[in-house]
Order: C-alpha cells, then structure tokens, then sequence
C-alpha cells in the first residue's frame, strides 16, 4: 500500500480526529506538519486551493475533509470499523452534529478571551492578530458565530448530553469506539488541554472517563516526512482513487470532463479548480495539475461542498 501522508498541525482538533482513527486502525502514516494560516503554499500545491486541516494524501491522490478521509480509511482498514451495525446510520448523522454543531459551540466558548489570551500567551502580539485574520477570511457570510455567553450555556448542555449517552456503555453507542466517538472527542480535546477554559468538563465526570479511554488509544506508528518529500511523492505517482463509488450521479447538470469549481460550503472558501472526473453519490473528484505536484486528483465529500462551472 502507498504510504498514507497526513497533512497536519499538533493543535488542530480535526487532525487529532484523524491520527487517532490512524491509531484505532493501526495503519502505519508519514506525518507532515503544516503552518497553521496561510500562507499554506505546498498544502496548495497539492489542493489547488484547499487550506483547511487535515489533508491526507495518497500518493497522487488528495483526501480533503475528514469525512471523506474516514471513509478512506475504512476501505483501507474495515476493522474495527468506524460506522458499526446496526447503528451505521446513526453514527454518521451524530458524527455530521458533531464536527458541526458541538464543534462551533466548543471553539466558541474554547476562544473566549481568556482562552485566547492563554492560546498566544508566549507568542509575540501580532500572532494573535494573525490568526484572527486568517479565521477571519475563511468565514462565509451565512455562518453564524456564537458569542461566548451563548457558546458556554449551549456546550454545557451538549456535554450533558454525551454524559447521558455514558450511563451504561463505556462508549457513545457502545462497548467500542465509533466514529461518532471520534467526531465528539475532538472539540472536548482541546478544550481539556487549555487551563482557562477545562474546568467545565469537570461538571460531567462520565465525559472525562470517556476521554481518558479515547485519548489511550494514541496516534499509532509514524514517520516525519517534510512537505517538499510528499510533493516529490505526489508527482512521482500516478493517481489511482480509493474511493468505490464511482457511479456517476448527475444533481447539477455539469457533465463530467467539464471545467469546476469545488469549495465548502461555509467555512474556508477558498476554491480548487479542476477538469471534474468523478461526481459519485458520495464524492467529487477533480482533476488538476500543479508545476511542483503534477497531475494530481482531489477529492471532496458532497455533502458540505458546493460544485460549479468554472467561469
């Protein structure tokens, strides 16, 4: 199997999401670490356009969005598998509410003054002023931000929540971590690793229990590898998708071959352009090629992401 290349950075949320369903898997991956803001120009060299976190890359192959990568991962590795019987459905709807909904109301209350101001607290002021910008620019006009009193009330209730689905299995819908586990644990992860703000897990003690299970999983086995490394891979490769359903599914009326556009829908909007080759029922494929990467396939979830005609 080529090498699995995770595109991260240590404090991303998605990304520990992601090297701990690496772990839970046990699939071996090379680790390249990447700037937390733009500019992000060897994660572009890849995407065409693409800056959110994580971004896995197979060979010439380009994952974008976790759901998608998950999905991957699972054709990779069925076992254990991330989306269990008879709660299949279950899982990915309570994993949509979480990387979403619990997500925002997390970071909200996480980045509330004096957890920002412990976030940058050993970085020179201008960090600070980076990053809101940056965040700034990757917000689309229809996204609501929670302010932190509203954050607080709603994520309190939502760890709630999670305790109740703790009274009686030592997982959220079962005897074994689902990706609704994973989904769920990300956000409460970083809010545990900020004094200013942890304090509120300790009104769900279940909560925590089941964090302590979830974060003794680990990341599994993994080698550094340098972002010009994965660019080299890349070009030396020729994209070969892992994803099985290539039926083509028609919502749009864009034919396949044709010039597109792929972004998300609500937060980071930057574009990728490329020649469309695959509009499945779960996935786009675009096709594109960059003069350090080569010809490369990047690959986008349907749901979350807006497709069109390049102009």
């Amino acid at each position: 199997m080529t090498d699995l290349i995770l595109h991260h950075y240590p404090n991303s949320p998605f990304s520990e999401k992601m090297r701990l369903i690496l772990g839970h898997k046990k699939l071996p991956w090379k680790s390249v670490l990447i700037p937390p803001i733009m500019p992000k120009p060897d994660v572009e060299a890849l995407t065409g356009g693409y800056r959110k976190t994580p971004v896995l890359q197979i060979g010439a192959d380009i994952y974008c969005d976790t759901a998608l990568i998950c999905d991957v991962l699972e054709h990779l590795q069925p076992l254990p598998t991330l989306y269990p019987e008879p709660e299949k459905g279950m899982s990915r709807i309570l994993a949509q509410w979480a990387d979403s909904t619990l997500f925002w109301a997390a970071m909200a209350y996480n980045l509330q003054p004096k957890g920002a101001a412990e976030m940058f607290a050993n970085a020179p002021p201008e960090a600070a002023k980076a990053f809101s910008e940056d965040r700034g620019k990757m917000t689309g006009s229809g996204m609501t931000r929670l302010r932190p009193g509203d954050a607080t009330a709603a994520y309190k209730s939502y760890l709630r929540r999670l305790s109740d689905m703790l009274d009686d299995k030592p997982f959220l819908l079962g005897g074994v971590p689902c990706i609704t586990d994973f989904a769920a644990y990300h956000p409460l992860w970083y809010t545990r690793r900020m004094n200013a703000v942890k304090g509120i897990l300790d009104l769900t003690p279940a909560v925590g229990d089941w964090m302590d299970r979830m974060a003794a999983i680990g990341h599994g086995s993994f080698d550094k590898l340098t972002s010009a490394e994965a660019i080299d891979m890349a070009r030396a490769a020729t994209p070969q998708s892992l994803l099985s359903d290539s039926t083509f599914q028609d919502e749009h009326g864009i034919a396949l071959g044709s010039a597109v556009t792929v972004r998300a829908e609500t937060f980071g909007l930057e574009e990728t352009a490329g020649t469309l080759i695959s509009a499945s029922r779960m996935h786009y494929t675009l096709a594109r090629t960059d003069p350090r990467a080569g010809t490369v396939h990047v690959h986008f979830p349907r749901i979350g992401f807006v497709l069109k005609k390049a102009e």
